[in-house]
Order: structure tokens, then C-alpha cells, then sequence
């Protein structure tokens, strides 16, 4: 008999509302997430969600030293405002062997310092987030965009007019306008290679891989 695969387990420090964000995300999609911070009304917010939340401060080496680093898969520091408190939780982590720290950062500065004492990634929401509702400005029409290369992105597309009763095979996407469908939506179900003899209704959703210029002389004919 197969062996049923253990849970994966993730610490996620600062609990702001990225890290809140990150915690409930992990444990919806079946990891086992503590959460630590020391604001309690931060803790309170998130300790349904999760499968344990704890208030306590993060530079105090003796309460970080009974969370069991040791056993977690990886660690998310979110800590704003405090880059001592930073820096402390990437090092314990990286010290008793957390194979895995990714850490917040707000500017280039702030991530080269977390990343010379040992985050293995540093990500940058603001500005991520600020890179990615541009582009979804710049493809107005498009339900959601998210961006591969320079020149390539993904684009969700909903379904033109005059595209409703006809399938793949008739519409002929990919020599009209020099995309390819990936996948379709409807009433939330994804559908990955949708059969070319799919024929479309009012409401469904194309999941489109292109090039960024093709991308935006589609956008406005919708």
C-alpha cells in the first residue's frame, strides 16, 4: 500500500495583510501554516484559518527557540516596518535548517540585506502587484493577463459575440490572430485543450497564450 504523503509545513512570520494573505493560501491549498506575530489582534484575526497562530516577538531567541523551525518546509517572513526583526527570523531560520526562506522586501536595498544574511528569494509585492495592475490596464478588455517573457503572456479572453455556437475548429484562433488556446472556462470549471469540436456559449472564458503585440490588437476588439 502506498504511502499517503505527509503535509507540507510552512512558518509564516508578520502577519500583515500579505502574510495573512500567504497563510490562509497555504492551508487552503493543504499545507500545515503556523502563524506568528506579535500583534495580537493579527494572531486573532488569522487563528481560524490556520493550523495554529502565535502571538509572540520573533527577536526573542528563547520563544523562537520552542517553535521547532527544524521540522517546517519552508518559512515566509512578512515582517514590515522592522528589518532587524528581519534579518533575526531569516538567520534562526537558515540555522536550524529551514531548507527554504523566502522574505518581503519594499526596495532593492531591503531585499540585497535579507538576501546577504540568508533569504533564499526576495519578492516585492507592492511592486509586483503595481507591474501587474498595469498590465491589466494596458489589456483592458481582458478578464486577467499575467506576464511570461517580455515579448509573451497568458491572457483570459471572455467570449466575443459573434465567437457564440461555434467551436475551436471554426473560429480558427491561432491562423486569424496568431494565438493558442490553452484552456476554456465555464461557470468556474476549467477545462485544460479544450476539444476543438467544443462549441462556446455567452459567458465562457479563453485562456490564451500570445505575443504581447497580438495580445493588445485583440484587447480592442472586444
Amino acid at each position: 500500500m502506498k504511502r499517503k504523503a505527509e503535509k507540507k509545513q510552512y512558518i509564516v512570520i508578520g502577519l500583515g495583510r500579505f502574510g495573512r494573505s500567504v497563510a490562509m493560501q497555504l492551508e487552503a491549498n493543504g499545507c500545515m501554516v503556523l502563524a506568528v506575530d506579535n500583534n495580537e489582534k493579527n494572531v486573532n484575526m488569522i487563528s481560524e484559518y490556520v493550523t495554529r497562530a502565535v502571538c509572540m516577538d520573533i527577536t526573542d531567541e528563547d520563544a523562537v527557540g520552542e517553535l521547532g523551525l527544524s521540522n517546517f518546509d519552508g518559512a515566509i517572513v512578512s515582517i514590515g516596518g522592522n528589518i532587524n526583526a528581519a534579518i533575526f527570523a531569516i538567520i534562526c531560520a537558515k540555522e536550524k535548517g529551514v531548507k527554504t526562506v523566502i522574505a518581503k522586501a519594499y526596495d532593492e536595498m531591503n531585499g540585497k540585506i535579507l538576501t546577504k544574511v540568508g533569504a533564499d528569494e526576495i519578492i516585492y509585492p507592492e511592486r509586483e502587484m503595481g507591474c501587474h495592475l498595469a498590465k491589466n490596464l494596458a489589456f483592458g478588455n481582458f478578464v486577467d493577463t499575467v506576464e511570461l517573457t517580455a515579448d509573451y503572456s497568458i491572457a483570459e479572453i471572455p467570449i466575443l459575440p459573434h465567437w457564440v455556437g461555434k467551436n475551436l475548429k471554426e473560429l480558427n484562433l491561432r491562423e486569424k490572430y496568431r494565438i493558442n488556446v490553452i484552456a476554456a472556462k465555464r461557470n468556474g470549471e476549467l477545462e485544460v485543450s479544450p476539444s476543438a469540436d467544443r462549441k462556446f456559449v455567452d459567458g465562457d472564458i479563453l485562456v490564451i497564450l500570445g505575443k504581447n503585440e497580438v495580445l493588445k490588437k485583440l484587447s480592442a476588439l472586444i
